[in-house]
């Protein structure tokens, strides 16, 4: 499943198997919390963040730089 949510007026395609409104909003909760309070590594990610991967209750950021990419927990 393929969905998009708009981060830092960005479009970002998020794919998960099975992506329910609750997880999506735990999602956008947790990257909005992150673009305002995070620290630079994960300010970094997020400004260069190509996608984004759900796997259960983790969300993979993929950036340009792979070493960049990042895991961040829902729960």
């Amino acid at each position: 499943m393929k969905v998009f949510v708009t981060i830092q007026n960005k479009q970002i395609p998020v794919f998960a198997d099975n992506l329910n409104k609750k997880t999506l909003k735990l999602l956008k909760m947790a990257l909005d919390k992150k673009v305002e309070n995070g620290r630079q590594t994960l300010k970094k990610c997020l400004q260069t963040l190509i996608s984004i991967e759900v796997i259960g209750c983790e969300a993979i950021l993929h950036s340009f730089n792979e070493k960049d990419s990042l895991a961040l927990s829902l729960y």
